[in-house]
This record gives C-alpha cells, structure tokens and sequence, in this order.
C-alpha cells in the first residue's frame, strides 16, 4: 500500500525525469536541429586531443546549450517563486508578476541597459542582476506598503492585486520611457525584454542564474515546514512557535532575488509561477516540501516546452516566450479567478 509520502516521492521522480527528456528535446530541435551523432562530437571536441569544434558545433555549445540549460534555471526559479508567494499569503492567484517583481526587476534591468554606458558601470559581471533586484526589491514593497491597510497593517488580496497591477502599470510606463530615450540597440534590447526572451543565454548568465535559483531554493525549503503552518493562520503559525514575520521577510526577500535575478537575464516572463503550483496541488496536495522541489521541476519543464514551441512555430525566427505563456497562463488565471471566487 502506497503513502502519501511514497506517492509523492515517486511524482517528484516521474518529474524529473520528464524534465530530461524534454531538455534532451530542446537541446536537439530549434532553428538547427541536431542529430544525436552531432551532439555526442560536440561534447566530444571539448576534451584534449580533440579536433577544433566545427561552426555547428561551436553553435550547439555556445547558444543552444547553454539556452536550455539558463531556460531551466528560469523556470524553476519563477515556479519556486509563485510556490512561496501563494504559501505566504495563502491564496492561490498570487504570483511575482501581479505583486509588481518582475516589472521592476526588469525596469532595473532596462535603466541600468540605457545608464549604464553614461555613468560607465556595469564592468562587473553581477552590475545587471543587482540592477533588476533593486528594481524588484523597490516595485514589490511598494505594492505591500501601499496595500497595507491603516487599521491593522495587513494587506488584502483585493488591494495586493489592485496595487500590483497599477505599480505593475507604472513600472511598465517608465520602461516605455527609457525605451524611447535609448538608442536603437537598447531600445531593441528593451522591447524584447518586455515579451521575454532567451536569445541573450549565455554561460555567464546560465552561473549567475544557477546561484540564485538553487541557493534560493535551498533557503526556501528550509522553511517550507513553518510555510505549512502558516497555512492554518498567522495566529496558529504563532501558537506552533513560527516567528510570522520573520518569515515573511525571509520568503519575500527570497522570492526577490531569485524572480529579479531570472528576469535579469530574460525580460518579463508571466504565469509561470501561477500554474505551476497550481498543478501540482491538484495532483499531490499542498505539502510546501513537496510544493518547492515539483515547482522547480514543474516550472522548468514548463517553460522549456513554451521556449521549444517559440523555437519551432516560426522558425528560423522565434517568437518572444512572454507570448507563448501568456496564452496558456491567461486563461488558466481567470479560470482560477473564477473558481476561487471565495479567496475575496
């Protein structure tokens, strides 16, 4: 007789093992497709002795591999990041693009693309990533303390999705300025990154991503235990020893870092982090240890699929990936909407 505990043991492995085939998929298919042959001498010519890689092969190591690999570090980071915004405030149609992250983290990342030439910073490899965690640490407490009600300093979902959309709206407007004032280059740069794109994947950017994302999901599943408790209420959480509001800088300040440093690298992508756990309590239920690492996975298969369909449709051309899962998340959403009625 199988356990909830083993049954979700083995969903967790099922996952993980969807999630290689479909990075085996996206690594082979794209503009190029590539043969299993091709791959194995591409991986190959990395070693000594080894013959110079050819053209195809310098284009699967240095732009289609590390694509997958930064496409599945960015999904499971916004799975992650929806997993711990919708435990914290126990609604299940929150996620860091309604709460205002991802448009600041990217309205920090578009300043620092327009300013960062005339002030002449950015020599540091981590000047763009810190660049979209000020602008997602700025949007995101402005959405909470605008949100917050004068009588007991909480703040409803009404109000925290209302604020978010208007700060979401402002941020999004300041964008549009910085890219009317850029230059063609940044301008371009600007506009792609407000649909989301993985064109600029690198194996810089793969490092940085990977640091925040697996050291951010470390840290959340060590609280995922007092994330359970809060789910029965603040006031319980407190009963059973958890500190509310350490806690909630603690997720808050984890969901920023890894959400903005994710959008840093990829522009504004949206409804991932709603889906995704959505999914996943449907099919296992809401234990956060369960939730954090089947987001991951969930979260990274999910966009890796979106970013293989952007590939395909159009190719050689590709579309922006915003669009890809804007059109599945959309739907999803107002179905949420419609069937949680009662959250209000």
């Amino acid at each position: 007789m199988t356990t909830p505990r083993s049954s979700r043991r083995l969903l967790l492995l099922s996952l993980a093992v969807v999630t290689l085939l479909v990075l085996a998929a996206s690594i082979r298919y794209g503009a190029i497709d590539f043969s299993i042959g091709e791959i194995s001498r591409a991986f190959a010519s990395i070693f000594p002795g080894q013959p110079e890689p050819t053209l195809d092969q310098r284009i699967f190591l240095e732009l289609r591999l590390p694509r997958a690999i930064l496409c599945l570090l960015v999904g499971a980071s916004l799975g992650v990041g929806g997993t711990l915004m919708q435990a914290l405030f126990r609604n299940p149609i929150v996620e860091p693009g309604l709460v205002g992250t991802s448009s600041g983290a990217a309205f920090g990342s578009a300043l620092f693309f327009v300013l960062g030439g005339v002030l002449h910073i950015g020599t540091s490899l981590w000047s763009l990533p810190i660049a979209a965690c000020v602008g997602g640490i700025i949007s995101t407490y402005l959405v909470f303390l605008l949100a917050r009600s004068r009588e007991d300093g909480r703040a409803s979902i009404v109000m925290l999705l209302l604020t978010g959309l208007a700060v979401n709206a402002l941020f999004m407007s300041a964008i549009g300025f910085l890219s009317y004032i850029a230059r063609d280059p940044q301008a371009r740069s600007i506009t792609f990154w407000s649909l989301g794109t993985l064109s600029g994947a690198s194996w810089k950017a793969v490092e940085i991503v990977a640091v925040s994302t697996i050291g951010g999901s470390i840290m959340a599943l060590r609280y995922a235990k007092q994330l359970n408790a809060l789910t029965i209420g603040e006031e319980e959480a407190t009963y059973l020893g958890v500190n509310v509001n350490r806690l909630k800088w603690i997720i808050l300040s984890v969901n920023v870092v890894i959400v903005a440093v994710a959008t840093a690298f990829t522009g504004v992508i949206s409804f991932v982090g709603l889906v995704v756990p959505n999914i996943l309590r449907m099919i296992g239920g809401a234990d956060n240890r369960y939730l954090i690492v089947g987001s991951a996975l969930t979260g990274a298969t999910l966009l890796t699929l979106a970013d293989l369909l952007a590939r395909l449709v159009v190719r050689p051309a590709e579309l922006p990936i915003g669009i890809v899962t804007s059109a599945v998340g959309v739907p999803v959403f107002i179905f949420l909407l419609r069937r949680r009625r009662y959250v209000f």
